[in-house]
């Protein structure tokens, strides 16, 4: 059986409304469709209605103030108008505990209220991202409670989220979209859906099972690679070598389908993928017997450069003669990456912290990040103004360098000089790190 009308374009609910749902139904809807839109988050669903959006993410608001203003999106705190959907995406939140098992809540939360609106003919997609069999055991059983059979009354498939924040909007548009499903229709109907909707290649894979791992095998990957990063940092660090001239030089060597691609150092990772799918990788797998390995050394590795961060900026600060009691550190950028207000699982918390337990006045400052989730996160107010953040400062820390402040010339900063300049993440060019020496700074970062 096929799930998905030919003859005109499908009606599609998306249940769950954070960063991915909603850039989902956003795009969905100025591609054309009728689009549901249900959180049980009733704050945000009054602030979407209302066409306010907090996520910044380039062009999202605009793109969510069109449908609802054509009335191509309509969004509800519940699931009663789901039925009418012919397509239902779920794309709730999937965090991991402690032991790095899939903390399931809002899964189970969102299947087990659709059972009770699912109808026939349906196709259902999970995109949340999920260990291995969980679309087809968990997922599938929750949805059974319906009375309807998946694969036979309703399709089931599996496609899994792949976006970079802050790329979103253009990469729903542009990256090959992966799909499994139960069933071969349900694949087929699946793959269908997304090359009509978004007008993007599909790749469909043989189960719903290898979707799954392709997302975690993405952000295995890329956690990994941005470990090896910080690792080889630190070691180019001990024999003083710039790592910022060997990565581009190591890169240069074809390998496999492209080229050696070690990623940049920086003073962490964070958000709400990478710093939690290793886990869910090395829990599936204990979980049937094998102890991997990899999964653990990324996360290790990549968990200890917000200490190794703090540290070199307390050694810089003795260096210049300053006593870390009482020195004042300006935290620049707040962010888990560039060009993001995402405060998830941000690095720049645990660097903060290491400050403060030296005795530092630590002052912070990002142009994107609400104040109140600063004081939220942070536990304090940031300053107003860059220059209230900078001035008089021993120390300026880049933590986030984000294209607002790009304009600002760092050089002319009104700080105490000789001043310690940590670049935790901006990756400033080299011409512009000797301007900065030139005026009074004693540069460090990551690697260099």
């Amino acid at each position: 059986m096929r799930w998905i009308p030919h003859d005109r374009l499908p009606t599609v609910a998306v249940i769950g409304l954070g960063y991915v749902g909603s850039c989902v139904a956003a795009t969905l809807s100025d591609r054309g469709h009728d689009v549901i839109g249900v959180d049980t988050d009733t704050t945000l669903v009054d602030e979407l209605t209302r066409g306010h959006c907090r996520f910044r993410e380039e062009g999202l608001p605009q793109s969510l103030a069109r449908g609802l203003a054509a009335g191509r999106i309509r969004i509800s705190t519940d699931q009663t108008g789901v039925g009418a959907a012919d397509v239902v995406l779920i794309t709730v939140g999937t965090p991991v505990r402690d032991d790095g098992s899939m903390a399931d809540d809002q899964l189970a939360g969102a299947c087990d209220e659709l059972a009770r609106h699912l109808r026939e003919g349906q196709l259902v997609i999970l995109k949340s991202t999920v260990p291995p069999g969980t679309t087809s055991a968990r997922v599938r059983r929750s949805l059974e409670r319906s009375g309807l059979v998946a694969g036979e009354d309703f399709g089931l498939a599996f496609a899994p989220e792949r976006l970079a924040e802050g790329a979103a909007m253009r990469e729903l548009r542009e990256l090959p979209m992966v799909v499994g499903g139960l069933d071969a229709d349900s694949t087929a109907d699946a793959a269908e859906f997304w090359r009509r909707g978004l007008g993007v290649r599909v790749i469909t894979v043989g189960s719903a099972e290898a979707a799954e791992i392709v997302k975690l095998a993405d952000n295995w990957w890329i956690d990994l690679n941005i470990a090896l990063a910080n690792e080889l940092a630190r070691y180019c660090a001990l024999f003083g070598v710039d790592a910022h001239e060997v990565i581009p030089a190591a890169n240069t060597v074809p390998k496999g389908s492209g080229n050696v691609n070690v990623l940049m150092p920086s003073v962490g990772v964070g958000g709400s993928c990478l710093t939690k799918d290793p886990w869910m990788v090395w829990h599936s797998a204990r979980e049937h017997g094998l102890d991997l390995l990899t999964p653990v050394a990324g996360r290790e590795a990549n968990t200890a450069m917000p200490g190794y961060a703090a540290g070199r900026m307390l050694a810089g600060l003795e260096r210049l003669g300053r006593t870390t009691e009482g020195a004042r550190v300006a935290v620049l950028g707040l962010s888990f990456k560039n060009d993001t207000a995402d405060l998830r699982e941000t690095p720049v918390l645990p660097v903060v912290t290491e400050l403060d337990k030296s005795g530092a006045d630590v002052t912070l400052f990002d142009p994107l990040v609400d104040p109140a989730d600063t004081e939220r996160v942070f536990g304090r107010a940031p300053a107003p103004s860059l220059e209230a953040a900078v001035t008089d400062a021993d120390c300026v820390a880049v933590l986030a360098y984000h294209r607002e402040m790009e304009s600002v010339d760092l050089t002319a900063l009104p700080v105490t000089r000789p001043c310690l300049f940590f670049d935790g993440r901006a990756n400033l060019a080299g011409a512009y790190v000797d301007r900065l020496r030139a005026a009074g700074f004693h540069y460090e970062g990551i690697g260099r």
